[in-house]
């Protein structure tokens, strides 16, 4: 899949114009993209358009215009577009009450390495979180992490050939898994090259 460049993006009057239709667009490409793992982890795997959406929000909140600036945005974002390999996914650890939350994310500290993808017939792949950024301690984990999910051809290959795919977290203080649904499955697929 390829990275996003200034030339993909709209200016901030088209963006401002187009922005509804855009969202609604990208809201709902995003639903078959979502994972619910158990009630309290959501992974939403990001692709170009979802990137797209996330840099123009960005320009849009912040008025960024001049070339330096839409760069830094970029940079910044791209590396959550899939490789053609690999899926990446925003994960957020949801609880409504602040305090519980606080009280999970003491509870849950490192689940970040304790997620897996599985193809059927293949060993699971745990994800590879937050590179090249510190979003957890010793003490907690952090409420959103970004993972990598490296597959080998054969793989993708199972999975495009219709292998269920599951996720699931080892970490002992919250052990869920869930199977993807068919309309998952495809729309992930769709990220490999």
């Amino acid at each position: 899949m390829q990275k996003l460049t200034r030339a993909d993006l709209l200016s901030l009057e088209t963006y401002a114009q187009q922005r509804n239709e855009f969202r609604a667009r990208v809201m709902a490409h995003k639903k078959q993209r979502t994972v619910h793992l158990g009630e309290h982890l959501t992974l939403i795997f990001e692709d170009r358009l979802s990137i797209q959406y996330q840099v123009q929000e960005m320009l849009r909140i912040e008025r960024i215009f001049e070339v330096d600036g839409i760069q830094d945005e970029l940079d910044a974002y791209n590396p959550l577009v899939p490789d053609g390999s690999n899926l990446k996914a925003t994960m957020l650890i949801e609880y409504a009450d602040v305090e519980q939350r606080k009280h999970e994310l003491i509870r849950l500290r490192h689940i970040e390495h304790a997620i897996a993808l599985s193809v059927h017939g293949h060993a699971a792949v745990a994800a590879i979180a937050d590179e090249d950024m510190e979003r957890s301690n010793d003490e907690k984990t952090a409420a959103v992490h970004f993972l990598r999910f490296e597959l080998s051809p054969a793989m993708i290959a199972d999975w495009r050939a219709g292998a269920a795919v599951a996720l699931a977290s080892t970490l002992p203080a919250m052990p869920v898994d869930t199977t993807l649904t068919p309309g998952q499955s495809r729309a992930l697929a769709a990220d490999f090259a």
